[in-house]
């Protein structure tokens, strides 16, 4: 039986040019939603160029693909939700490949009904769609996995290693009282919010982005932490919180003068890492005293590509012979 993986992600623009068409495509998913306001797509093109004019996820997300394929030795596919290479030419170049099993994994580590739950939805329509009779295994959710969990826990520590060699621990400011190891700051770990609307029915998505948090500041014996979500759309709903922005307003009440923000929501740079967390919420720590930390990306992290890998052979069934 000839097996495959498919790696999904949100999907982004790599030219400014294409911002509009983007923005048209997302908004045209939700119903009633009408043209994207002018001033909307004025701001997105802002971000878009404070970065550098584009956005890496599609490239990290190939590289990753291509790293999981040299480990597997079976192919490796990208399909993305919104943008090129959509979906549905994903599965086409999984039909033309003759796989007949197939490993759909997310490149969104916590599984919510408005997330993940919405790439299986495309997936299948797409599926159905093309005619395609390929067997869909889903990874609804890895948040814990033991190798995600040290890929993150690496970045951390590779970030603090450096920040040593900047400047001693005996040199940060921290306010009396503030408990564990002297060489780490206050860890603020975030993920992308969703409306809390999504929260109803059991919806697991705050649970485990905690769950993910707790697991990494466990690996490091961090004490001091919290979790914040990020990256809240521009609409009138209700979004899940607490905001990064409130949290550091409560450091600077506290006295804080660094923090260290890692997205353990998210697996690779792009707007919402590079923009998002690099640029606004930055300067926002900046204007109140606090001096912003983030570890690498996970990007092409040899461990999350492993745990990639270990997430794909237990949707496949461990490579088993049929």
């Amino acid at each position: 039986m000839k097996r495959g993986v498919l790696l999904l992600a949100h999907g982004a623009p790599e030219r400014v040019e294409d911002i509009e068409s983007y923005l048209a495509y997302v908004r045209s998913a939700r119903p009633g939603a009408g043209p994207t306001p002018r001033n909307v797509i004025d701001e997105v093109t802002e971000r878009y160029k404070e970065i550098g004019g584009s956005s890496p996820l599609t490239a990290w997300t190939r590289k990753q693909a291509e790293a999981l394929e040299r480990l597997l030795g079976i192919p490796v596919f990208v399909g993305m939700r919104n943008w090129h290479p959509f979906i549905a030419e994903a599965l086409a170049r999984v039909r033309d490949a003759g796989i007949e099993r197939l490993a759909a994994i997310c490149m969104a580590p916590q599984y919510s009904g408005v997330s993940v739950g919405l790439y299986m939805r495309r997936t299948e329509q797409a599926k159905l769609e093309l005619g395609l009779t390929t067997e869909v295994l889903w990874a609804r959710s890895y948040h814990d996995e033991p190798l995600l969990i040290e890929a993150f826990a690496d970045r951390i520590e590779a970030a603090i290693g450096q920040r040593l060699q900047d400047r001693p621990p005996s040199q940060w400011d921290r306010p009396p009282g503030l408990s564990g190891p002297p060489d780490i700051p206050r860890v603020l770990f975030t993920a992308h919010s969703i409306p809390e609307a999504a929260l109803a029915n059991g919806d697991p998505y705050r649970e485990e982005t905690r769950a993910t948090a707790a697991a990494v500041a466990a690996r490091l014996n961090i004490q001091d932490w919290d979790l914040a979500y990020q990256s809240q759309g521009m609409t009138g709903e209700r979004w899940l919180g607490p905001t990064v922005e409130s949290r550091l307003d409560g450091y600077a009440a506290e006295g804080l003068r660094e923090v260290m923000v890692d997205p353990i929501g998210f697996v690779c740079d792009h707007v919402e890492i590079l923009y998002d967390i690099d640029v606004l919420f930055r300067r926002y720590a900046a204007e109140r005293g606090i001096s912003l930390l983030r570890p690498e990306s996970l990007n092409d992290s040899p461990k999350y590509t492993a745990a990639l890998a270990e997430v794909a052979k237990r949707c496949l069934g461990e490579f088993k012979n049929n």
